[in-house]
């Protein structure tokens, strides 16, 4: 017997035993107040939430954003949002979006137990800009916010768009030498509005 047999098969001899797979029924966890969750979960992994009450307020908050009152290029997909300097409808090439300071893009689901958010390319010409903008604001109803991902999952339909994803807070890393550095593979920071 080669040792490459011999390791196999004492490798065969001590396998785990099998045990059933876990259920998937719940209950799973829930909150008293998924927004203050949502809010505390997304300032602990580095982003921040705006509670507003109509998309038309959050022209005004943006106002006090600092990344966004010195932003020199700024794509605004949300109705109430204001008028961006970009039109991304007039860009045929993605790579052209690389000197987006700030992009407000509209969330789909949001998550209170680990502050994650549903985009998709959906209306969207260029989806890489979830990840090239330095600053990235999601704007979310209310009533799309649920408790948990199983919640989340329930709602989605990945058949409706080609892509989807959950973005939870700006890009971070600690690769690097154990060293935590923000923005590193996409935004340097991200904000969203719960509207509602």
């Amino acid at each position: 017997m080669s040792s490459r047999d011999s390791i196999l098969a004492a490798v065969r001899g001590h396998l785990p035993q099998s045990s059933p797979l876990p259920d998937h029924t719940g209950p799973w966890i829930e909150y008293p107040d998924p927004v203050a969750q949502f809010s505390s979960v997304l300032e602990v992994i580095g982003g921040r939430c705006i509670r507003v009450r109509h998309e038309a307020d959050v022209a005004g908050q943006l106002a006090s954003i600092p990344q966004f009152a010195s932003a020199q290029q700024t794509l605004l997909l949300v109705q109430g949002a204001g008028t961006g300097t970009v039109d991304m409808e007039q860009i045929d090439d993605p790579h052209q979006l690389f000197d987006i300071d700030f992009a407000v893009l509209p969330g789909k689901i949001a998550v209170a137990e680990n502050a994650a958010v549903w985009v998709s390319d959906q209306g969207l010409k260029h989806r890489v800009i979830y990840f090239l903008c330095q600053h990235l604001a999601l704007v979310v109803q209310a009533s799309d916010l649920v408790h948990n991902m199983h919640q989340a999952y329930d709602r989605l339909s990945v058949s409706d768009s080609p892509f989807g994803g959950f973005i939870a807070g700006p890009s971070k890393t600690a690769d690097i030498e154990q060293s935590l550095v923000v923005g590193a593979h996409g935004p340097r920071s991200m904000t969203v509005f719960v509207v509602g």
